[in-house]
């Protein structure tokens, strides 16, 4: 019989309804799990759940939590066909994004599902999200980390949250969904990442600590004073949010400057376009390529999550910059399009 670990780290779709508002209360989700039927069906396999005490807010989420996870799923690695992760909706493509630097050797899938909904409540998106996460965990021989969400699952570190109240609050601008999940579960083996490191019964773990990072969004009238603040040390870091293909005010000498003094200085500063869909093309516009010329690195597609998780995981695992720099464009476990 296939086996299931369900990790159910916190978030809304364990979450029990009260007078004062939705609570998390411990056990509260498998007493909803024992009441779905479905999940007693012959061809559902054997679940174990593993809670954490206390369940966590999303909110909430750090870097230790996703080790935690990453932990929790290599303890257990052996035993299980795949794993289930829940989790809050709010930071859960972050945990998604962070998993699969964490896990490199990863060959079994591990599926992150949550709701907008709880499951005590009539209407819950959480019933045919968990049933589907479980269905794919168990049957399928995926070497994701996946977040499904409605009627799709996506790589993890290609996704993104779109909506704080649509039932599809899920998209992944820049990949195609690994599995459709729609009447027929249709899975995309195509698409899958290739395997980093030969199968075995152990999963070695990554480390990924907390970083000096930030982000800055370029908007028309930002303030130099601002940036400056912002490009001290002991800033390791930046995400630049560009316009369009990765421009910036070319004609802007200041913000240039302060750029390539903080470049200089060992920052690395990654641009990442604003738009939801499209890739980083620091050689198409002259403001791109003052960008490139005062040592910006291209984060081509990346999702600001993955950037986010990404350097986090360079700067855990490496301590020379000029290799961190020339890694941030590169694919490592799937969460970029490489140049062709």
């Amino acid at each position: 019989m296939k086996r299931v670990c369900l990790i159910n780290t916190g978030g809304t779709i364990g979450m029990k309804p009260t007078p004062e508002g939705l609570k998390p209360v411990p056990g509260f989700l498998a007493e909803q799990m024992r009441l779905m039927q479905e999940l007693s069906d012959e061809q559902m396999p054997q679940i174990e759940i593993v809670e954490y005490q206390p369940v966590i807010d999303s909110a909430n989420m750090t870097t230790a939590t996703w080790s935690q996870i990453a932990g929790d799923i290599a303890q257990r690695y052996n035993d299980f066909d795949g794993f289930v992760v829940l989790h809050g909706t709010d930071t859960m493509a972050y945990t998604a994004s962070a998993l699969p630097f964490i896990m490199p050797g990863l060959a079994k899938p591990v599926v992150m599902t949550g709701s907008q909904l709880p499951l005590g409540q009539v209407r819950s998106d959480g019933r045919e999200n968990l049933k589907t996460a479980i269905i794919i965990a168990a049957n399928y021989v995926i070497p994701e980390v996946g977040l499904l969400f409605g009627e799709a699952m996506y790589r993890g570190c290609r996704a993104t949250k779109v909506s704080a109240s649509r039932l599809d609050a899920f998209d992944s601008p820049n990949a195609l969904p690994l599995v459709s999940a729609e009447t027929a579960i249709e899975i995309f083996p195509e698409r899958f990442r290739e395997v980093l490191q030969p199968a075995s019964d152990q999963l070695p773990l990554e480390k990924m600590a907390p970083q000096e990072i930030a982000t800055f969004r370029l908007f028309p009238g930002m303030s130099h004073e601002v940036l400056s603040n912002v490009l001290r040390r002991p800033l390791k870091a930046l995400i630049l949010e560009t316009y369009g293909v990765g421009n910036g005010p070319a004609h802007d000498h200041q913000f240039l400057e302060m750029i390539h003094a903080a470049t200089r200085d060992g920052i690395v500063v990654v641009n990442c376009t604003q738009c939801r869909h499209g890739c980083v093309l620091q050689s198409a516009y002259e403001v791109g390529r003052m960008l490139h010329d005062v040592g910006v690195v291209s984060g081509r597609d990346l999702t600001i999550e993955a950037a986010i998780a990404k350097l986090m995981y360079l700067f855990s695992n490496e301590s020379d910059i000029a290799m961190i720099r020339q890694k941030v464009p590169v694919n490592l476990v799937g969460e970029l399009t490489p140049e062709p």
